[in-house]
């Protein structure tokens, strides 16, 4: 498949820092990042001072230098999942570097199964082959700094790549795991919500293990275990119950279909009077008015909360373009959208009302936002 045209540059948001760009998709570095590497500058300058002494407070610029490049390996994993699910015909908006590692931005859900797996494994596979990469260069490595930052890098890459491919959302694995279902079971649905309760399972045995490491292995943990341990509990927890919330709203998304959501459609010159725009829609048991040029094409959407919000005794004195909404590109949907996809394109563009057109640019009529909202609520129920 072609790759996609780049996606219309969104929002930043806030809090993050944008540094570059990489397979068309912006690389962001959040605010907390920051607050991570110094912990690291700070808890490797021992190790630095032993390894290189004399260094001073240059060990902790070496320390912080050993962060950044921990996270250009972090940021060749979320790279992975962004080519592939552009690859596989999906935009990706963004590349987070945050506190707990990445984020890649994908919009739109997979469409089955293989591509579910595609683009989630690629991720832990790319960061245990840097680990090897690391390992296979680390016996050639001169001794000193940079001997520690390869052994660190190798030992980090295949931590976080191995983690990564624990069966449990939000984790890769756990999108495995989604995949494997759904293949299974021909329900993405059930796929996440599997997925998901093996995340909250992980998050569970996180803390156990904190817990019982004394009687398990002898050894006592600290405080700062007990933090990280609580840490990583709360994202996994809180990202396996955002990920089966999510699954149980695309369920209901292919009851959203937009030409039965259509408005019937009744189309007038952009000069007519208000008030006999709004009985002509009235006589025709019509729910939404377009505005046409001379020639009879489509040009604006009469907003249904301007109209409300034009006294009556006013009307007749005020055009009806002038309560309209230029139609531009954005507001013409295909009738045919449903389900994801249908939400999709109307939150690229929010509008109130959109003019569904079919393959041949007919009007099919105008599709309301309160119409989606309303069909989704009665789909949820």
């Amino acid at each position: 498949m072609p790759d996609l045209p780049h996606p219309p540059p969104a929002p930043r948001p806030p809090g993050t820092l944008r540094v570059g760009s990489i397979a068309g998709s912006d690389v962001l570095v959040s605010s907390s990042w920051f607050v991570i590497a110094a912990l690291i500058a700070v808890m490797l300058a021992p190790a630095v001072e032993a390894t290189q002494p004399g260094l001073g407070v240059w060990k902790y610029v070496a320390g912080f230098a050993f962060a950044v490049i921990l996270y250009l390996s972090v940021l060749l994993h979320e790279a992975s999942h962004a080519i592939v699910a552009r690859r596989l015909g999906f935009p990706v908006t963004s590349i987070t570097l945050h506190f707990l590692g990445g984020m890649t931005a994908i919009e739109g859900e997979a469409r089955t199964p293989r591509q579910e797996a595609l683009i989630a494994v690629v991720g832990p596979l790319t960061s245990i082959a840097v680990g090897l990469v690391a390992l296979v260069v680390r016996p050639v490595t001169p001794e000193g700094l940079l001997l520690m930052a390869v052994t660190g890098l190798a030992g980090a890459n295949l931590l976080v790549g191995c983690l990564n491919l624990v069966p449990g959302l939000p984790l890769d694995g756990g999108r495995v795991l989604k995949a494997l279902v759904w293949w299974i079971s021909g329900s993405p649905h059930r796929g996440s919500i599997v997925a998901g309760w093996v995340g909250r399972a992980a998050a569970v045995a996180v803390v156990a293990w904190t817990v019982l490491q004394p009687q398990l292995t002898g050894r006592r943990p600290d405080i700062v275990d007990f933090v990280l341990a609580v840490v990583v509990a709360l994202f996994l927890w809180s990202g396996a119950t955002a990920a089966m919330a999510s699954a149980r709203v695309r369920s209901r998304m292919p009851h959203l279909v937009a030409r039965q959501l259509a408005r019937r459609t009744l189309a007038v010159p952009g000069d007519l009077p208000l008030a006999e725009a709004v009985r002509r829609a009235r006589d025709e048991q019509a729910g939404s008015i377009v505005t046409v040029t001379g020639a009879g094409v489509p040009d604006g959407i009469v907003s249904e909360a301007a109209v409300a919000a034009t006294p009556d005794g006013r009307r007749p004195w005020v055009a009806t373009s002038t309560v309209a909404r230029t139609l531009d590109p954005a507001l013409r949907l295909p009738a045919d959208l449903s389900g994801e996809d249908l939400v999709l394109a109307i939150s690229r563009t929010p509008a109130s009302e959109y003019l569904l057109v079919d393959g041949d640019g007919q009007v099919v009529g105008v599709l309301a936002t309160a119409d989606v909202d309303r069909a989704y609520r009665e789909a949820a129920h």
